[in-house]
């Protein structure tokens, strides 16, 4: 069974590494902070033998030049935002696949939060790595795709098993639940899931990871093919919907 070490980084960031005990490997799911994942990495016992980048924002790739001089590892990064990266060995794009021991990942294009995002969906284990594409109760801010690019990268999501395990790269949720709240009123299963958010925050616990399935009943931006969001929300396509929640989430 492949080993996940979850651990806080930098003021919100989630930090990932995913170890198969079998070969010894190690992948880091991003690099936000160099030294603390090389410590955590210590702590453990494990070698780090990899890195999977999901996108190139510095919270997500900025420690890679350091992990790699340190570790000797092999960095697997998108090929569309390989120019804004350091460090890369390999890049990789939608339908390509990577490998920790025997374990086949499965690189899914998720662009929207930037042009070449991607994630890393490991069907075996039952997880997949998402970055800042999807958070629970949320999505990532279009910085540089477009609204059909967004969705069409959500609905990839979407189609993937519903008890897929959703590891997002930020604690946002007790704010997108806010904003959930707002967009989707009369859902009681959401309704629910914030107030088991509100619960957990205030004992400080984690809200990552998060299980597909239910972000499909609760998410807003999973739900803009929906009947109800397109009636609250407007748009004649998906699409449109999307881009009135993303613009109302951007200003909430």
């Amino acid at each position: 069974m492949l080993e996940i070490h979850q651990f806080p980084c930098l003021s919100d960031n989630y930090g990932f590494l995913l170890h198969d005990p079998e070969s010894g490997e190690t992948v880091c799911i991003d690099t936000p902070d160099a030294e603390t994942y090389l410590r955590e990495a210590k702590a453990k016992g494990w070698r780090i033998t990899q890195i999977w980048n999901t996108h190139w924002h510095p919270d997500h790739a900025g420690g890679n030049a350091a992990i790699k001089l340190a570790t000797g590892c092999c960095v697997v990064a998108p090929l569309v935002d390989a120019p804004k990266i350091a460090a890369i060995d390999r890049t990789v794009g939608q339908g390509d696949r990577v490998s920790l021991g025997r374990y086949a990942a499965q690189v899914i294009d998720v662009g929207g939060h930037t042009m070449g995002h991607v994630a890393y969906h490991l069907p075996e284990a039952g997880i997949a790595f998402v970055g800042d594409s999807v958070f629970a109760l949320g999505c990532g801010r279009m910085f540089e795709g477009t609204p059909p690019q967004f969705w069409e990268s959500l609905s990839r999501i979407k189609a993937l098993p519903p008890e897929t395990q959703l590891y997002c790269a930020h604690e946002y949720t007790a704010s997108n639940a806010k904003f959930a709240l707002h967009a989707d009123p009369d859902n009681a299963v959401l309704a629910e899931y914030a107030r088991e958010i509100e619960d957990k925050r205030s004992r400080n616990e984690w809200t990552v990871p998060t299980v597909l399935e239910r972000e499909l009943a609760t998410n807003p931006f999973l739900r803009a093919d929906s009947a109800a969001m397109r009636e609250r929300w407007g748009g004649n396509e998906p699409s449109e919907t999307f881009a009135a929640l993303r613009a109302a989430k951007d200003s909430f």
